[in-house]
């Protein structure tokens, strides 16, 4: 690569994905950074790449605020953060880390599922406290096996939950903008989908496309017997409108591992015993980190050393030499 160029790190990278970066960047750390709009006049022009953990934002401002900017690489799959059009428009290549997370999220997804279903939250504190002894039997629970489950968004992981839900004699079906040469049933009507299962699974992308998807007609749809999961993005599900049918019992349970202001979770939820909260773990696994990060890594190692990249983001795919 020769000299090194310039990189500006944005939220939390792993020390692997540091150590890869320093090698062939002078490497700067926006957390470390006290004086951000003087640090951007000062050195905004040299900075060519930006590499970004998935939840950070990164605005059309500072964008702009990097004249020879060339290429963004999102430690995530999801890069709802990141103004993606103005990227586009300024020519900047956008990357993300799809597939390698596939199983773990959709494992996620399955572990809300059972732990919901089955009360483990509840029933491991009916033993801590002694219940078990004093009282006998836990209340019983209800079984995830061959009931029918609606999973929005059937993308990557979408389908590696349909897949895998095979194993519990589920029956599938979907809601996403097209249909898919997929043997699950096809409802383009998420409302009607909502009204004929028992469970809900969440994985669409994020965005302003799909803010508040999930809204109190869906949730009424799903009804008092219905659990809704979400393993995609706190806003894809009106917030608000959830803990209202949660506490009124319009809307069963909940097993949730994303939401809209993170890590600030409505407190409401905390004393539900038809919930289930995650803080966001999806695709926290040691492996499955270690390869989103390597792959963050390889997409701006390919870029400046090879003029392309393994997984561009969609809207950005044109900007790509293929490689």
């Amino acid at each position: 690569m020769g000299d090194k160029r310039e990189l500006l790190a944005i939220g939390g990278m792993t020390p692997r994905m540091m150590e890869a970066f320093a090698r062939n960047f002078v490497v700067y750390e926006m957390a470390a950074i006290g004086d951000p709009e003087s640090f951007l006049r000062e050195k905004g022009e040299g900075i060519e790449a930006i590499a970004t953990y998935g939840a950070e934002k990164v605005p059309a401002s500072l964008i702009d605020a990097l004249p020879n900017l060339k290429m963004i690489s999102c430690y995530g799959v999801g890069y709802d953060g990141i103004d993606t059009a103005k990227a586009v428009e300024r020519g900047v290549v956008v990357t993300h880390t799809p597939n390698v997370l596939n199983d773990d999220v959709a494992n996620t997804a399955i572990l809300l599922m059972l732990a919901v279903s089955r009360q483990l939250v509840r029933d491991d504190r009916w033993v801590r406290s002694g219940n078990w002894k004093a009282k006998g039997a836990a209340p019983l629970t209800r079984s995830i096996e061959g009931k029918p489950v609606g999973i929005v968004g059937l993308g990557r992981i979408g389908e590696t939950i349909a897949e895998k839900l095979q194993a519990f004699s589920c029956k599938v079906s979907y809601h996403s903008r097209n249909r898919r040469d997929v043997p699950y049933a096809y409802y383009s009507d998420l409302r009607q989908m909502a009204e004929e299962v028992d469970y809900l699974v969440v994985i669409t992308p994020g965005g302003a496309a799909t803010r508040h998807l999930v809204n109190r007609e869906v949730m009424d749809a799903l009804g008092p017997e219905g659990t809704l999961i979400n393993v995609a993005r706190g806003t894809v599900i009106d917030e608000a409108e959830m803990v209202a049918a949660l506490r009124e019992g319009r809307l069963g349970y909940a097993g949730l591992d994303v939401f809209e202001a993170e890590p600030h979770v409505p407190e409401e939820l905390f004393t539900m015993d038809n919930v289930v909260l995650l803080p966001h773990v999806g695709s926290a696994t040691a492996e499955t980190r270690q390869a989103m990060g390597d792959l963050t890594v390889e997409n701006i190692e390919r870029f400046f050393g090879e003029g392309t990249v393994t997984t561009p983001v969609p809207e950005a795919a044109h900007l790509v030499k293929k490689g």
